[in-house]
């Protein structure tokens, strides 16, 4: 296996098993690993990888792992990265489901502080991408009402409003029309 390779598992299996809270939760430990510390990637590209990951199906921390594995070494760094990814989960829930029944955790008074401490830290863990992702997208006072709108319009429940993909194909397209406008303007 290519030394990369190997880092990609590390790096990916060090996130995967000390994160909580589900990939919005790892997202910043994941740009920290990737961006900053190795520099495998610049963070522009990152938020791509991340908007391309997020639209795809499946689990958001996989999609972002694979997506940067391939970036960096194709098929065998996207496998080194899932499986990193995935592994620790995939232990634990293994391990818990051997030792431990769901009434067994539910009546568990240390494990249900546990969880109780954890979920506080999951929303800051959650916010800290959103605020970092905001900002390198360059939101500002004017744009800042799109993603507010969304957002209200996603939680509405409103059919077919509420739906998810609706706005990401606006948003593809919205981003292909501004690229023609400003091809167009240059040409002019």
């Amino acid at each position: 296996m290519n030394n990369i390779c190997l880092k990609l598992f590390l790096s990916f299996l060090k996130i995967g098993a000390f994160t909580f809270g589900g990939g919005w939760a790892m997202i910043s430990i994941i740009e920290r690993e990737i961006v900053d510390k190795h520099r495998w990637i610049e963070k522009d590209e990152f938020l791509d990888l991340l908007a391309v990951a997020q639209s795809m199906p499946g689990i958001l921390a996989v999609n972002i792992s694979v997506s940067v594995g391939d970036r960096l070494k194709g098929l065998k760094g996207s496998l080194a990265a899932a499986f990193g990814t995935i592994l620790p989960s995939f232990t634990i829930i293994l391990l818990i489901a051997m030792f431990l029944t769901p009434d067994t955790i539910k009546n568990n008074e240390i494990i249900s502080k546990m969880f109780m401490g954890i979920r506080p830290a999951v929303v800051a863990l959650i916010i800290a991408p959103v605020i970092t992702t905001a900002r390198a997208a360059k939101i500002n006072k004017k744009t800042i009402i799109i993603p507010i709108a969304v957002a209200l319009l996603i939680v509405s429940g409103i059919p077919y409003i509420s739906n998810p993909i609706v706005y990401i194909i606006l948003g593809a397209l919205g981003g292909y029309a501004y690229y023609i406008t400003h091809i167009f303007n240059k040409i002019s």
